[in-house]
């Protein structure tokens, strides 16, 4: 991605402002060399070194609640959408927001232009114009003040979606009077150390006003559903966001699931949702040292080619398990993607050191040609806690 001018533009900005002020003090250690000693001399500069880094890691003049603020998903029609960032004034003299530089003319900025004093409060309001955007956006913000190491840089992001000239070929997907854009609504991948938040657009083809307090939802309990907008009129886009807890759902691997939702104000039938999702147990990042005592999966073949087979017999391979590591590994569960295979191990946990058999036993009958067979291993190794070994044959 280019660098913007304005970007450009600060950064030199900056390294002029520090030449500036530090020109006096790298001018103090170029008379001083002619006068003193190169011990002392190399003392000083270690001395200057020193409290330049200090300087550099001064506290903020303008301490932010946030500096980055995602807007979501945002409908075009929505129109224009406002942001307060906020923050308290921390310094012992007197300051001010001298300028505010936005990277493009899609977001306007309102803010207070008194004095600031230590303690005191203040936010600064961005508004953003959707239509300047289509997907993905990320717009920056640079705030600068009178005094010195007074610059901060603010981002919003989220994502737009511009409105469609043909609804009927966007939202080609037709669940009662609603249009999607996909059959199913794939939520990703989803942890347990935190809910997956997803927001789905939809095209009201109805002639009744979708009201958000008389929806009511049927599904999972894992699954939450709610209607972001208050109301979504006849030929308006809507949007649902949808809050799965992985958590909650308690297992791992991919999984389908049905949500039923209705109107109470409206006249029609119950419109059923599919949703999908790979859920995975979430490790903490592993530090270096402690690798060797941990847990460890080591797959003696990660890919098995049967090659040509006949679809009348039934075929069974065994591949190989070894823990390498320092503690018991725990195999938590094991995953296939189709029910023509069946999946078998010794046993769950592998001691340090041990070995244990997996054993594959794949059905062909009423298959022919290139088959592939995926197999997943949820584990507790925390460097790799699922790993994939694939089953490969030609049958005739």
């Amino acid at each position: 991605m280019p660098v913007s001018t304005l970007a450009i533009w600060l950064i030199l900005a900056q390294i002029k402002e520090i030449t500036l002020q530090s020109r006096g003090k790298y001018a103090l250690i170029a008379g001083m060399k002619s006068n003193v000693s190169p011990v002392f001399l190399l003392s000083f500069l270690g001395w200057f070194a020193l409290m330049s880094s200090l300087s550099a890691q001064e506290i903020p003049k303008m301490v932010w609640k946030v500096n980055r603020i995602n807007l979501g998903t945002i409908l075009e029609e929505q129109g224009y959408q406002t942001v307060d960032f906020e923050f308290t004034f921390n310094s012992d003299s007197v300051g001010l927001i001298q300028d505010i530089w936005l990277e493009c003319g899609c977001t306007t900025v309102d803010y207070l232009k008194d004095s600031l004093r230590n303690g005191a409060q203040g936010k600064i309001s961005i508004t953003f114009d959707p239509t300047s955007a289509a997907g993905f956006f990320s717009r920056l913000i640079v705030v600068k003040g009178n005094l010195e190491g007074m610059m901060d840089s603010l981002f919003i992001e989220g994502t737009a979606i511009p409105y469609p000239s043909q609804p009927e070929q966007v939202y080609s997907v037709k669940k009662q009077n609603l249009g999607f854009r996909l059959r199913k609504i794939n939520m990703g991948d989803v942890f347990d150390n935190e809910p997956k938040v997803k927001y789905v657009e939809f095209f009201n083809f109805g002639d009744q006003v979708l009201v958000r307090q008389n929806l009511t939802t049927l599904g999972p309990e894992y699954i939450e559903l709610t209607q972001v907008q208050e109301m979504i009129r006849p030929q308006e886009r809507g949007l649902f966001q949808i809050i799965y807890d992985g958590k909650l759902k308690n297992d791992l691997g991919y999984f389908e699931d049905e949500l039923d939702i209705i109107w109470a104000n409206a006249d029609q039938d119950t419109v059923k949702l599919e949703i999908i999702a790979d859920l995975f147990q979430y490790f903490p990042p592993v530090l270096k040292e402690d690798l060797a005592s941990l847990p460890q999966l080591l797959i003696e073949k990660k890919e098995v080619d049967l090659g040509e087979i006949s679809n009348k017999s039934v075929i069974r391979r065994t591949v190989n398990l070894t823990n390498p590591g320092k503690s018991a590994l725990e195999i938590k569960k094991i995953q296939g993607n189709c029910e023509c295979l069946r999946i078998e191990v010794e046993k769950n946990e592998i001691l340090p050191g041990e070995t244990v058999e997996l054993s594959l036993i794949f059905d062909p009958i009423g298959r022919k040609g290139i088959d592939q067979r995926n197999i997943y291993l949820f584990t507790n190794d925390p460097v790799n806690p699922v790993q994939l070994v694939v089953l490969k044959s030609r049958i005739e």
